[in-house]
């Protein structure tokens, strides 16, 4: 049987091995990197890379202790002390400690509170199940830093090419993304994506709901989940859910809902109101943490461009908005007018963010401009942008004879820039 330190000296080589091998910098925000005294904890979807994400930061912090929870090895240790004493001796009483898959260390929160109140700096990862923000507020007491970690944005899939790309060749590979999405198994290391994503699904919904608060049945589940992958970007309510996707009630669906959103398969906007009530009951649209998943796993793969380019932008904003940068929603007025998304910023509506694919009509983007103003009026927000799979260009246009300036950006643009 192995000893403690022999366990840490094999899986110190497997780290090192990790490091060598080629690695697509992921985005963070710049709190995510700095010096802290609080736990970072990495969340995120299966297989969204949060272990190579860890190992990486952990070099960046400048090094550190490793252990991986996810070694037959290990499996039955409770000694906390033992385990430490091997690090210390083979790291050198590293300042710096990554515990990897740690929900399999029994009581895992007792030792890595009592670690950081110690003074070590702790990175941790695990099963969504184990990892969910309810439950890191509970076991760690204000004492963390979560960090999202999704699958490859569009800027993280175009780094992971390592090509120069004209701004067509930028635009195509757009096109590509909006398809292909940016889970790191399919996208580098070729997987067959529609296998390896129903896979993935079928795994998560398992062993992260199912099991996990004991759902008998897991076909009004799964339903639920298949009608997001065939419904994404678009407004829904529970009652509506509920009846489409065969679920005992509105209540059952909206529980459906969050667990799907814990389990990072999908996540929700509200409509924007000034008004909590209202916004508790209003309709909202989801939009699945995967453009790859819609295109897979929705019962129309050919569903259009422009809801999954609105799903690509819904991503990008998540990604702020979990980083407490900015907060999203989306408007819609009585007369059915509707803007994407409502970006505020330090409690004030800072941006209206309205996505097009194919503005040529003249009809279309009358439309979707008339939105835009009349959103800019309600909200008062003079900053107003239309993303677009055409070229872009600030634009004129006069509604209610107001001239607004409306700036037209090509999508594949601004996402290679978030």
């Amino acid at each position: 049987m192995s000893s403690l330190r022999e366990v840490v000296l094999t899986q110190k080589a497997e780290l090192e091995e990790q490091l060598r091998r080629p690695y697509v910098e992921r985005l963070l925000p710049q709190q995510a990197v700095g010096e802290t005294d609080l736990i970072r904890v990495i969340v995120g979807p299966r297989r969204a890379g949060k272990s190579t994400l860890a190992v990486h930061l952990l070099q960046r912090l400048g090094g550190g202790g490793y252990a991986n929870f996810d070694d037959e090895r290990l499996a039955g240790l409770t000694d906390a002390d033992a385990l430490l004493a091997a690090l210390d001796g083979v790291y050198g009483q590293p300042k710096h400690i990554l515990f990897d898959e740690i929900q399999n260390f029994p009581r895992w929160e007792l030792m890595v509170n009592r670690l950081q109140r110690s003074g070590r700096r702790l990175l941790i990862t695990g099963s969504n199940a184990n990892l969910l923000g309810s439950e890191l507020a509970t076991h760690l007491t204000g004492r963390h830093q979560t960090i999202a970690l999704l699958p490859f944005s569009f800027s993280e899939a175009l780094a992971a090419d390592n090509a120069t790309r004209t701004v067509a060749e930028r635009a195509a590979r757009f096109d590509r993304y909006l398809v292909e999405g940016g889970y790191p198994e399919p996208l580098l290391r070729g997987a067959s994506r529609t296998d390896y994503l129903r896979d993935l699904v079928r795994a998560t919904l398992l062993k992260d709901v199912v099991r996990r608060y004991r759902i008998r049945s897991g076909t009004g589940l799964e339903d639920v989940a298949h009608w997001f992958f065939s419904n994404t970007a678009k407004e829904f309510s529970f009652r509506t859910l509920a009846a489409v996707a065969r679920v005992t009630s509105p209540t059952t669906a909206e529980k459906y809902t969050r667990l799907l959103s814990e389990a990072f398969l999908l996540f929700t906007l509200n409509r924007f109101t000034f008004k909590a009530r209202e916004r508790a009951t209003a309709n909202k649209k989801a939009y699945v943490v995967d453009p790859a998943l819609a295109v897979c796993l929705g019962t129309r793969p050919g569903q259009d461009l422009g809801r999954l380019a609105e799903n690509v932008v819904a991503l990008a904003l998540w990604r702020r908005q979990w980083a407490g940068e900015i907060e999203v929603a989306f408007w819609k007025n009585s007369a059915h007018q509707e803007v994407d998304f409502v970006v505020r910023e330090h409690g004030r509506v800072a941006r209206l963010i309205q996505v097009c694919w194919d503005l040529s009509d003249p009809r279309t983007r009358a439309r979707e401009f008339r939105a835009l103003v009349n959103a800019a009026a309600d909200l008062r927000c003079d900053e107003l942008w239309c993303l677009t799979s055409d070229a872009g260009g600030d634009e004129d246009f006069t509604w209610n004879r107001r001239a607004h300036r409306i700036r037209v950006v090509s999508i594949d643009e601004w996402a290679a820039q978030t």
